[in-house]
């Protein structure tokens, strides 16, 4: 949240250029302050799991903030029961004619599918193109953000040679973004995925800023300028024991995984992982929640269609 001083203060110039967010008493003054209204589209099959790590990340910042989830009508859960989403979720039939300051796409498991043979891409799709007009800034994570990048610039993913798993280093590229206020030069985030979004297609086809990268997960965070976009290719939203998780499932299964990298206590996946990312992700959705969402969005959710109909979707 912001410091409120003076507007005369000298001191306001350079905790300014110093990225720290000030607000002078005249516009502290004539805000207008609501509850913030979220839409979580939650994808991961184990849907009640994504739900802590998410809401543990929102409830973070002291604004008060209304969540709605919402799942895909057009697939068939396996590991969430129909009543269960059917009693705590909402469809997009259900929302359709609502406004939300920000959304949030999670991953999904479906990575190495062609987008158009996800069953419920084109459900996905409707969301993006009605999210133009009643969504002020969308979150995307891993799946979702190279979901995301194919719908809105054509940007598709490379298969990798070997799955990415694991907890690595992450270099700010670009401290100036609010998104990154808070943050030291490198941080740790998990990430987990077979696929990737390379840099030149980012720099070709869209206007997107890269925020963070790192050299062996490549893009991390990206961001369009005026933030309505945000696209994070790990997961600062997994708990500690999330990576486990999915070794110990996979191993199960038969798939012979690889260790997460830089995640067990000398590599031993039988000791408990060191939680080394909880910072970094608390201040990154802190960050989302205040400078993507709150600062920016109409206090008047309904002016989105009005300035998209005057001035485009940008």
């Amino acid at each position: 949240m912001p410091i409120t001083v003076d507007k005369k203060l000298a001191a306001i110039d350079i905790l300014r250029q110093e990225n720290i967010f000030v607000m002078d008493n005249m516009r502290a003054d004539h805000q207008d302050i609501r509850p913030m209204n979220v839409l979580i589209v939650n994808l991961m099959p184990k849907k009640a799991e994504t739900e802590v790590h998410l809401l543990r990340n929102l409830a973070n910042t002291p604004l008060q903030i209304n969540v709605d989830f919402l799942y895909m009508t057009s697939h068939q859960s396996k590991n969430t029961g129909r009543g269960y989403l059917e009693t705590f979720y909402k469809t997009f039939a259900d929302i359709e004619g609502k406004f939300f300051d920000g959304m949030i796409v999670t991953g999904a498991p479906v990575e190495q599918m062609a987008f158009e043979e996800v069953d419920y891409w084109q459900e996905l799709c409707d969301l993006f193109n009605w999210s133009k007009t009643h969504v002020y800034s969308t979150l995307h994570l891993c799946w979702g953000a190279q979901a995301g990048l194919y719908y809105r610039y054509g940007i598709d993913k490379d298969l990798l040679a070997c799955k990415l798993s694991g907890v690595y280093e992450q270099k700010v590229l670009l401290p100036d973004s609010p998104l990154m206020r808070g943050f030291d030069d490198t941080f740790l985030a998990p990430h987990s995925r077979h696929t990737e979004v390379v840099e030149e297609a980012i720099r070709r086809q869209s206007h997107l800023q890269v925020l963070a990268a790192g050299d062996q997960v490549g893009l991390s965070i990206l961001s369009s300028r005026d933030m309505r976009e945000v696209y994070s290719f790990g997961h600062l939203e997994y708990g500690r024991e999330t990576l486990s998780q999915e070794y110990h499932r996979d191993q199960k299964a038969g798939l012979s995984p690889q260790i997460p990298i830089n995640y067990f206590p000398e590599d031993q996946p039988d000791q408990q992982p060191s939680m080394r990312w909880s910072l970094a992700a608390s201040t990154f959705f802190s960050n989302w929640m205040n400078y993507a969402v709150y600062q920016e969005t109409p206090y008047r959710l309904e002016q989105l269609q009005e300035e998209v109909a005057m001035f485009g979707y940008l």
